[in-house]
């Protein structure tokens, strides 16, 4: 469902480019998946953010698959925080693990955490609002119902009574160290993850009549056709050698700092 949701929010150039998608073995956790994506979002940022990165610029995804643990990394590919040091390090870690109750594991994460300050914060898929552009009353889970599992709808107080239930918990930490712009950008870095989030279980939910026959082959060629499909409508836009796409990086940065060093010109 992340591949589809990807594809839908991908256009002109924008959205999410796959570039690598396979099995892969951790000592640890055993045999799961590992996906990198390129994020290309400039238009979906703020204003003042735009002002400081380059035109053609996308964050690096990583994400590593041991359902039920997962991780996602994400950080600023090397087109906007290699050319300066002064540019800001950039970095959104989130570990995910999946645990059959209603959230009430108050301790999951406290091996992970215990030294972090840490904020808690519950995401309801049917009662919490999402920004307007992305509501879909078909993807709604209060008006939704299943025709293969019979779920849904989910009304007030659905927690308490629905079964089976599963809670998926978050550790999201987001890094942006540089003096003055720290807060402002780690809070609204928060604030989309949580969008984010929000609206892909609620996806998750509202198409399980899409994915809830499949194997595990059948996600794979999904997967597969998707990523081919959402590829052509980023990368074409971005038909530029790496070289070139630096090249760009590297003038604007410097472009940047040039008014940093003569704000009169």
């Amino acid at each position: 469902m992340i591949s589809k949701h990807s594809h839908e929010q991908s256009d002109r150039g924008e959205g999410v480019e796959v570039v690598q998608n396979e099995p892969y073995e951790d000592p640890n956790h055993g045999n799961g998946q590992l996906t990198e994506k390129r994020v290309y979002l400039n238009s979906k940022l703020p204003s003042w953010a735009r002002a400081v990165v380059p035109k053609i610029f996308y964050v690096t995804e990583k994400a590593w698959n041991y359902y039920p643990y997962t991780i996602t990394g994400k950080e600023c590919s090397r087109n906007y925080c290699c050319f300066c040091s002064f540019l800001p390090k950039f970095s959104i870690h989130i570990e995910t693990k999946y645990e059959d109750n209603k959230g009430s594991n108050d301790s999951i994460f406290d091996k992970e955490a215990k030294d972090l300050e840490r904020e808690v914060c519950f995401i309801d898929i049917a009662s919490d609002e999402i920004p307007e552009r992305y509501y879909k009353e078909s993807e709604d889970p209060k008006y939704f119902k299943s025709q293969k599992t019979g779920r849904g709808q989910l009304k007030e107080g659905w927690r308490e009574t629905h079964q089976p239930i599963m809670c998926s918990y978050k550790l999201v930490t987001v890094k942006f160290e540089v003096w003055g712009l720290q807060t402002r950008v780690e809070q609204f870095v928060h604030k989309v993850v949580r969008d984010i989030l929000l609206i892909g279980h609620r996806q998750a939910f509202a198409w399980v009549d899409e994915w809830y026959d499949m194997t595990m082959d059948d996600v794979r060629e999904y997967e597969k056709n998707m990523h081919e499909k959402t590829n052509i409508k980023v990368c074409n836009q971005h038909s530029s050698t790496v070289d070139e796409i630096e090249s760009h990086a590297k003038a604007r940065v410097c472009q940047f700092l040039k008014r940093i060093a003569h704000p009169h010109t």
